[in-house]
């Protein structure tokens, strides 16, 4: 059985609706106690790498739904006009959707919209928030993980067929950001960042759809076939000590020469920054350390500080 149903509505003076929808999946004869799990992606207009997921992950469960046990709730676009605009927030409001959770029922427009999804996602036995990276950078499949709550949340990420699994410190974390809402009311909360900001990157998304029927099987929500799951490299670099990060020590162009997923050696090249109108060389960004290059620098125009890629050090990437 499947459905489509509306989470949250909000109406706008000119005659247009905020409208946030998702795509429900379980079975006929659906138990009392069945499982649940949601898929939640779009919180940022210009992250797209997650609607591949939602197409692929409600393809696979419409050719096999006799093997789906629970309730899979799909979510592909919680900020639908920030889709449609190819605006990362939300737009006229000049404002990061991800920055308003838990919400209020009493505040404005977006803190209403914030509550309502918060509540629909109530309850969940696992939630799975895929981000895509901006236009800026290009990452490899990862999840990352407050430091709080990785005894929980590795064991099941390891589950998820990512490239990484990057346990951080807590005073990275956001408190009002949707996962850590749901992690704090008990929520299990895994956050997804793969790929490019404004694309769409077929391999990754087939690969976290792997990922997710994996981590449904664990909970007994798919009974159907379960693709073999990568192992991650699991990085607890709580105090920044694992990852070397790169930044541009000027402005200019900056060509990239290594891609994201290398293995890099100290001293190796992974690109340079130049400028056009001279014709001259600026700078040669030459790897810091021995390691695994996992984010890297996409969009070449640069100015000083600019992250140009991180890379894992030899001695985690190799554990």
């Amino acid at each position: 059985m499947e459905m489509i149903e509306s989470v949250a509505e909000a109406e706008f003076p000119i005659d247009e609706s905020f409208e946030i929808q998702k795509h429900r999946w379980m079975p006929d004869d659906l138990s009392y106690d069945a499982k649940r799990i949601c898929i939640v992606t779009g919180i940022h207009g210009d992250e797209l790498e997650g609607q591949y997921v939602c197409y692929a992950l409600s393809k696979r469960i419409r050719e096999n739904p006799e093997a789906l046990q629970g309730i899979v709730d799909i979510y592909p676009a919680m900020n639908p006009i920030g889709m449609d605009s190819i605006t990362r927030g939300i737009p006229a409001f000049d404002l990061d959707m991800n920055r308003i959770f838990p919400g209020n029922t009493e505040g404005d427009m977006n803190e209403y919209i914030a509550s309502r999804i918060l509540r629909d996602c109530s309850g969940a036995d696992l939630c799975v928030d895929i981000h895509a990276s901006n236009i800026f950078l290009t990452e490899v499949p990862q999840i990352r993980i407050n430091e709080v709550h990785k005894d929980t949340l590795v064991p099941i990420a390891e589950k998820a067929n990512m490239d990484l699994i990057w346990v951080h410190g807590n005073s990275t974390v956001l408190e009002s950001t949707f996962a850590y809402s749901l992690n704090h009311i008990g929520v299990n909360t895994l956050v997804v960042e793969m790929g490019v900001g404004m694309r769409i990157t077929k391999a990754y998304g087939e690969q976290m759809t792997d990922g997710i029927l994996s981590m449904m099987a664990e909970l007994g929500i798919w009974t159907g076939e379960v693709p073999t799951v990568k192992k991650p490299v699991v990085a607890y670099d709580q105090q920044g000590e694992d990852v070397c990060y790169m930044n541009a020590p000027v402005s200019g162009v900056y060509l990239k020469e290594k891609e994201t997923g290398s293995y890099v050696v100290k001293g190796e090249r992974i690109g340079s920054i130049v400028d056009p109108l001279e014709g001259k060389l600026l700078s040669e960004m030459d790897a810091p350390e021995d390691g695994w290059l996992f984010t890297t620098r996409e969009y070449p125009i640069v100015e000083e500080g600019s992250l140009i890629g991180r890379i894992l050090k030899r001695e985690v990437y190799a554990e």
